[in-house]
This record gives C-alpha cells, sequence and structure tokens, in this order.
C-alpha cells in the first residue's frame, strides 16, 4: 500500500471523521503566476474551513504523495518550477522516480479516494477538446469519473472544449451530471448553457444522499456537480465565442497538443479578455469550494 503524507490538520479531521474536501494542485502551477497561485490557494482553503471542512490540498512532492500541504510546502509549490502536470496514467511514475508532480482532476480523484475523502472541489473538469473526431484528445477526467467513487463539484467542463460531446461521453459512462440549482449546464465562466441538465438537485444534503446511496448500490464511479459561477463574476458566452474561436486557431496553427493544450488557451483567454477570465476563474471557484463544504459536511454528518 502506498505511503500517505496526510498534513497535521487532515489527519487531524480524518481521525475525529469531521469533513474533509480534496484540492488539486494543477491552478497553482499551471493556473496562474505567483504569489496570485498562493494566495488564491489560501483564500480556497479558507473558504472550506469556513464551511466547517478541512482543505486538503494534493501534490507529489519529491516522491511523495501529500494530502494537505503545509503553508511552507504551498508556497514552495507556488514557485517551482518543471512542475510535472500528473493525470491517471503517470502519477504512479512520479512516485516511483522521487518526482514532483501537480495533479489534475483524475489524478486527485485517485488520491483523493486512497485517503478516503469523498468530496473534491476543482475549477471545471476536462473533456472533449474540439476536433476530438481527428485527435482523439479526450482528458483522462471522463473515465475516471465513470471508475473513481468521489463527488466532484466543478463548474461544468472548461468552456474551451466541445460541451455537448463530452456530456455525451459522460452518459455513455454513467457518470450523474448534476446541475446544482438550475435546469441548465452551466459552461465554466458562464452561470448558463443551451444544454439541459440530466439531473438537478438544490441541496448539500441530497447531493450527499446521492452519494451514499451510489455506494450502497455498488456503483462504481462518482458525480459531477455542476455549480454555476456566480452571475455577477461570469462572462456571457457570447463574449466569450469568438475569443475562444481565436484561442483555438492559434493553438492549431502553432502545432500545440496534448497537456499543453489547455494551459495554452487559458493563457491567451486570460490575455484576449485583460484578465477577466482568471476573475471569473477565482471565483468560481471559491464557489465550488464553498458548496463542496456543505456537501462534505452532511457526509460527515
Amino acid at each position: 500500500m502506498i505511503d500517505l503524507h496526510f498534513a497535521p490538520d487532515v489527519q487531524a479531521a480524518k481521525d475525529a471523521g469531521r469533513a474533509i474536501v480534496a484540492l488539486e494542485s494543477t491552478i497553482i502551477t499551471h493556473g496562474m503566476p505567483y504569489p496570485q497561485n498562493v494566495e488564491t490557494a489560501r483564500l480556497v482553503e479558507q473558504d472550506i474551513r469556513d464551511g466547517g471542512a478541512t482543505p486538503a490540498t494534493i501534490a507529489v512532492i519529491n516522491g511523495a504523495l501529500h494530502i494537505g500541504l503545509t503553508d511552507p510546502q504551498l508556497d514552495a509549490l507556488g514557485q517551482a518550477k518543471n512542475v510535472a502536470k500528473l493525470s491517471r496514467a503517470d502519477i504512479a511514475a512520479c512516485i516511483a522516480t522521487g518526482g514532483t508532480g501537480a495533479t489534475t482532476v483524475a489524478a486527485t480523484m485517485i488520491a483523493a479516494h486512497l485517503a478516503g475523502i469523498h468530496v473534491f472541489a476543482t475549477g471545471g473538469i476536462g473533456g472533449v477538446h474540439k476536433g476530438a473526431e481527428t485527435t482523439f484528445d479526450i482528458s483522462a477526467d471522463l473515465h475516471e469519473l465513470a471508475q473513481t467513487p468521489v463527488t466532484v463539484v466543478a463548474a461544468g467542463a472548461k468552456a474551451i472544449l466541445d460541451l455537448e460531446k463530452t456530456y455525451e461521453v459522460l452518459e455513455t459512462l454513467g457518470v450523474p451530471v448534476i446541475a446544482y440549482g438550475q435546469d441548465t449546464l452551466p459552461a465554466f465562466w458562464s452561470s448558463t448553457s443551451p444544454l439541459p441538465a440530466p439531473l438537478r438537485m438544490d441541496s448539500a444534503d441530497d447531493i450527499a444522499r446521492a452519494h451514499k446511496m451510489r455506494a450502497a448500490m455498488g456503483l462504481p464511479g462518482g458525480q459531477l456537480i455542476a455549480n454555476p459561477i456566480p452571475q455577477d463574476a461570469q462572462i456571457p458566452a457570447d463574449t466569450l465565442a469568438p475569443i475562444i474561436a481565436q484561442a483555438l486557431g492559434e493553438a492549431d496553427a502553432q502545432g500545440i497538443a496534448a497537456k499543453a493544450v489547455t494551459p495554452f488557451l487559458l493563457g491567451r483567454i486570460f490575455e484576449l479578455t485583460d484578465g477577466a477570465s482568471l476573475t471569473a476563474n477565482i471565483a468560481l471557484v471559491r464557489n465550488n469550494a464553498r458548496l463542496s463544504a456543505q456537501i462534505a459536511c452532511s457526509l460527515a454528518g
């Protein structure tokens, strides 16, 4: 069995049976520059504490899988260079070779499940990239949701993706996609989309009950909770559409592929929106953290 390195506050919460919420670390290493990345990570962690749960930011540091980071570790990770971006395919290799890596949605789900954590807050999941019918560029996040029993709270799939195909794959894989408080699916930076929600729930308690029922029925996989960005922080979809199209065209022209696609697109969209996309991203991550804390507390209670 792998040796998990629990931060002291996470270990204390685990021992006491208190609510814990997992957090990914790619948002720190690949999402924004230092020191804003660390400042944002601490805000998100505090949102979870304010909601009565304990945050557990997950990362691999020098070959050790950390469930929760101390302040010095978080600060060091925020300034580290050449940090690997870990998913299901490479997290084990990184640990085995003593490497340092930040966890994506898929890798965070794996680590959370190993640690006995049932709820994970993120920004948006990966999915089917535009043009995937020729590139076959589909995120491992989708298959992870189908097999690892963690409830993932996100603002839907990232808006740079082919949203219709992403949700079609999730339906095929049997992943419950639950919109929180509305009948349409959110579109990451935008609170709504033309896509109807397969399921709707209006309370954290209902979401927690659904998580428990899946476990009781022996159903594999987790749940995706599509939590819309607050309306006062959103960017309208019609504003974003031409910007996303421009960024996608530039990525294609420069031959950017595989794991480099998403960071490139998010970076270009940040530039093309004069930073508005990052402001919205921080707002939606914090919103997801608050809902995750409620769900985790309901499960623990």
